[in-house]
């Protein structure tokens, strides 16, 4: 979290959910709290810090963002209806913006490296990267610069492979509508 807070480019795959930096509240409730382990209290602890790490984005020191995800995230019920549909929206604002970019590594790209775990790439001020990588159960932080170009080219293929930018909107926009509210006035 001290390097995230200090990047100035933050890199991210993520092929599980959509990255914490661009969650909605309800989102990371509903994603968090169905870790058996943790309490109620725990989650709304750690819903609180994710975000808390979001206030970044919304200040002059804002760091850049590149966001690569899998369109099973686009997909996965979370929250319910409402929640998915404001949460999908949040991600298409942050598609093509200034500081934010978001593309979609779709289905019809069939296997691909890295799916088994999320990558951070953090590009910190004074030059270094450090490369965070995550599984289910366990995580490293690499910052010997040979280890993090691995990782660096890896997701380099990631994001030539994604879809471009316009097309990884239209497909949030899709997704969008399989999510749209129940209209619950009669007609």
């Amino acid at each position: 979290m001290d390097f995230e807070a200090r990047a100035e480019v933050i890199e991210v795959y993520e092929p599980q959910a959509v990255p914490g930096l661009l969650q909605i509240k309800e989102y990371a409730r509903d994603s968090l709290g169905r870790q058996e382990d943790l309490t109620e209290g725990q989650v709304e602890e750690r819903v609180n810090a994710r975000m808390s790490r979001q206030e970044r984005l919304h200040s002059a020191a804002r760091p850049y963002r590149w966001v690569i995800t899998d369109e099973a995230v686009l997909r996965r019920h979370a929250g319910g209806r409402e929640c998915l549909h404001k949460q999908l929206a949040r991600l298409l604002e942050q598609v093509d913006t200034p500081d934010s970019k978001v593309q979609v590594m779709p289905f019809s790209a069939g296997p691909y490296p890295l799916t088994g775990g999320a990558l951070n790439l953090l590009s910190l001020p004074d030059g270094s990267t450090m490369a965070y990588e995550e599984g289910i159960e366990a995580a490293h932080l690499h910052e010997d610069p040979e280890a993090v170009k691995k990782w660096r080219r890896r997701y380099e293929v990631l994001r030539a492979n994604a879809l471009s930018l316009a097309e990884s909107a239209d497909l949030v926009r899709k997704a969008m509508e399989d999510y749209k509210p129940c209209d619950t006035q009669p007609s």
